[in-house]
C-alpha cells in the first residue's frame, strides 16, 4: 500500500481549516514525491475553494477518501472530536495516519487509535511539530544526557494574543473542541515540556481554569508533580494582551538550566555557570521556525510511510490525555487529583 521507486505517495487531507491552509497543503503540494489526491471538509464550498487554490483535483467526503484503495496515507486536520473516529477508520482501511493533536479527546480514545494502528500494521503519528524544532531537540539532548544534572522543575508558557471573535468556532464549542485553551494549547505545551523532560509519569495535578465569553475556558494554570519529584508548571491562554504570542519553556536542574526560545543553556563548570548554548542551523530561505518544524514533521511521516524510518507508536499520548483529563477534573472539583 505504499508508493515504490519514483511513484509519488498518494495522500488525502481531511479538513481544510487554517492548519491545512498554512502548513500541510503548501508543504505537501510542493513535493514531487507526493500526490495530494483529494481533500474533504464538512463545508464543501470551503473545500472546493481551498482545493482550487492548491491545485487539488478532487473534493470528496471523508468516507469516500478513506474507502479509496488508491489513497495510501491521510493527514487529519479536522476539529478535535473527529480525530479518533477518522484515525481508526483510516487505519482499519490500511492507510497511514498523521493526525493533528490531540490524538483523541480521552486516554481511552487514544488507546483505541493505538490498537487500530497495531492491528493494521500502519503508522500513526501525532502532529506535535515542536519535537522537530532544532532548538527543542538540542535542549532535550542536554536533559537526556544528564548534563543539567537532576531535573527539578520544568515550566511552560503557551500564551496566544487575544483575538476578538465575531462568532464561536469549533474551538469554543466543548462538544467539538473537547475543551478550551487547555485542550487547544495545553496539549501542545504539556507535550513539549514532558518530551523535553523524557516523559516522566505524572503523579498528581492541581489545575485552575478561567472562562471568558464562551462556553469553554480561555486560560488555565497547572501544577503537576512528576515522577522523581520534578515540578511541572504550565500556563496557557487565549487572552494575552501583548504585541505577540508568548511561548516559552524553562528547565532547571541541579547542574544547569536551559530555555527555549531562544535556545540558551548554562552548565556549572569549575564551580560557576558558563553558557554552553550550541549553534543552531538556520531554516532554509529564511523560513520561520514554525513552518520549518512542520516541514520536518511531514517529511518524517512520509519517510515512515515509505518504510525508510520506523517511528514508535505514540503511546505517551495516552498518559498525556490522562493528565489533561485529570486537570479538567481538578479544575471542576477545586482540588488536587492523584493520577
Amino acid at each position: 500500500m505504499t508508493g515504490t521507486g519514483s511513484d509519488p505517495l498518494r495522500v488525502a487531507v481531511l479538513g481544510t481549516g487554517a492548519i491545512s491552509q498554512v502548513v500541510h497543503l503548501p508543504i505537501l503540494v510542493e513535493r514531487e514525491d507526493v500526490d495530494v489526491v483529494g481533500v474533504s471538509d464538512e463545508d464543501e464550498h470551503k473545500a472546493r475553494t481551498i482545493a482550487g487554490r492548491f491545485g487539488v483535483r478532487r473534493v470528496a467526503r471523508d468516507e469516500e477518501l478513506l474507502g479509496d484503495e488508491a489513497v495510501e496515507a491521510v493527514v487529519i486536520c479536522t476539529p478535535n472530536h473527529l480525530h479518533e473516529r477518522l484515525a481508526v477508520a483510516a487505519l482499519e482501511r490500511g492507510k497511514h495516519v498523521l493526525v493533528e493533536r490531540p490524538l483523541a479527546l480521552s486516554p481511552e480514545g487514544a488507546e483505541r487509535v493505538l490498537e487500530a494502528g497495531s492491528a493494521s500494521g500502519r503508522h500513526v503519528l501525532v502532529g506535535m511539530y515542536h519535537r522537530f524544532r532544532p532548538d527543542v531537540a538540542a535542549l532535550r539532548s542536554f536533559v537526556a544526557g544528564g548534563e543539567l544534572g537532576r531535573i527539578t522543575s520544568v515550566r511552560g508558557l503557551w500564551l496566544n494574543r487575544a483575538t476578538p471573535l465575531a462568532r464561536a468556532t469549533w474551538r469554543q464549542r466543548p462538544e467539538e473542541g473537547g475543551g478550551g485553551a487547555l485542550m487547544d494549547l495545553g496539549v501542545q505545551a504539556l507535550d513539549l515540556c514532558l518530551w523535553i523532560a523524557g516523559f516522566p509519569e505524572a503523579r498528581r495535578v492541581v489545575a485552575v481554569t478561567h472562562r471568558g465569553d464562551h462556553a469553554v475556558e480561555d486560560s488555565a494554570g497547572l501544577l503537576v508533580e512528576l515522577a522523581g519529584g520534578v515540578t511541572l508548571t504550565v500556563e496557557v491562554s487565549w487572552a494575552l494582551f501583548a504585541s505577540e504570542d508568548r511561548r516559552h519553556v524553562r528547565v532547571l536542574g541541579t547542574e544547569g538550566s536551559g530555555t527555549v526560545p531562544p535556545l540558551e543553556i548554562f552548565k556549572q563548570l569549575g564551580g560557576r555557570p558558563l553558557e554552553v548554548t550550541p549553534r543552531q542551523p538556520r531554516p532554509r530561505g529564511g523560513e520561520g521556525i514554525f513552518t520549518n518544524a512542520y516541514r520536518r514533521e511531514i517529511d518524517n511521516f512520509l519517510r515512515a510511510v515509505r518504510g525508510e524510518v520506523d517511528p514508535p507508536p505514540p503511546r505517551e499520548q495516552v498518559g498525556l490525555m490522562r493528565l489533561v483529563q485529570a486537570a479538567y477534573r481538578s479544575a471542576a472539583e477545586g482540588r488536587e487529583v492523584v493520577l
